[in-house]
């Protein structure tokens, strides 16, 4: 029999996902203020903002810490971040008013756990941190890789290579903000890993009925389908990358009882693991302490993992336990627009207007 969800209000999968977007919302629009910046349709909206310029002609972008943007700005690699086109920019969201031929970013979205990520990490001073070091359990002074295409084994001798949201030396680092969750896939792409029954007893591992496909509506967040919906596996012609899309699901209709579940639920982490064993790497799961829904589903696959030495690898961490090895500028900021402040701490109140 399924185990049923203790957590208070989790009665609908979405309760924490909707209780920090609707906090979040009302912080960027207090923050957005004197800030370039515009507002997406539908409701509840989401602030997007637009790279911009001081008056001194020194670039700023209002979803950034100036320092951190800076930096960002002078990395190539890091830059190309910004190559990843919102998904729902163009139906969802007024056209740039600084730049109405510029098309919109996720990572311009004050909802995208990405820009949070590299809020955090291209801020000078943070990964040279030995209390951060320590946190994350890695050793080295080494810059982070957002988006690092992980080469992850398939039985048949190809490669899935999704992206992970960073690698900072030998951890791998998958953020979450204001994702609904870890994303579901058929149990035939999943099994088709090469160590998957070496690394998981699929029996422990959790599992649904099948979702069914659906269009996506204009105004949804657009963080619930960027990497979750991509696998790129080798090609068998050339060294070529072939995309293999995968279309945003709903959950059909409940089947009987008896009905084997026909997919794995909290797959992200599932190829995450994956990855962290095919590299030799550790694995830490980014997520908002006001998320213990996301902490509930890691705990559930890391149960499921055979290896002691690679359940040792695996760790959780909330953005607020991170914020306490950050500078304080860079805790300010994480406070004020995200209301993200260290244990011990209360966070800014936000108000409406």
């Amino acid at each position: 029999m399924q185990r049923k969800n203790s957590l208070p209000g989790s009665g609908d999968p979405a309760f924490y996902a909707t209780q920090l977007r609707g906090e979040l919302g009302l912080r960027s629009r207090r923050y957005a203020q004197g800030r370039h910046h515009v507002e997406s349709y539908g409701n509840p909206s989401v602030i997007v903002f637009p790279p911009s310029q001081d008056t001194c002609g020194n670039s700023l972008h209002g979803n950034f810490l100036d320092a951190a943007w800076q930096a960002i700005c002078a990395n190539a690699g890091w830059l190309r971040r910004f190559d990843k086109v919102h998904t729902q920019g163009a139906r969802s969201l007024p056209k740039p008013q600084l730049d109405p031929s510029r098309r919109w970013r996720e990572l311009d979205s004050s909802m995208s756990s990405d820009a949070l990520l590299m809020n955090v990490f291209c801020t000078p001073g943070v990964v040279e941190s030995s209390a951060l070091q320590s946190a994350l359990g890695v050793d080295s002074n080494v810059a982070p890789v957002f988006g690092w295409k992980a080469r992850v084994p398939l039985a048949n001798g190809r490669f899935d290579r999704t992206e992970v949201d960073m690698r900072l030396g030998s951890l791998l680092v998958e953020a979450k903000l204001t994702e609904s969750g870890f994303q579901t896939r058929e149990a035939m792409i999943v099994e088709a890993y090469r160590d998957f029954d070496l690394v998981f007893d699929r029996d422990l591992l959790p599992r649904i009925q099948l979702p069914a496909k659906r269009r996506r509506l204009p105004a949804e967040f657009p963080e619930n389908y960027s990497q979750e919906f991509e696998s790129f596996i080798d090609a068998d012609r050339g060294n070529g990358l072939a995309p293999l899309p995968m279309e945003p699901l709903q959950r059909a209709p409940a089947a009987p009882e008896d009905a084997p579940p026909a997919a794995y639920a909290g797959y992200q982490l599932i190829r995450n693991v994956l990855a962290a064993y095919a590299a030799e790497s550790s694995f830490c799961v980014l997520h908002d302490e006001r998320r213990p829904d996301l902490r509930e589903q890691w705990f559930q696959i890391m149960a499921a993992v055979r290896s002691a030495d690679m359940r040792t690898r695996c760790q959780v961490l909330t953005w607020q336990e991170l914020a306490a090895h950050l500078p304080a500028p860079l805790q300010r900021f994480l406070d004020i627009k995200y209301g993200i402040a260290p244990h011990g701490k209360v966070a800014t109140p936000f108000i409406e207007g």
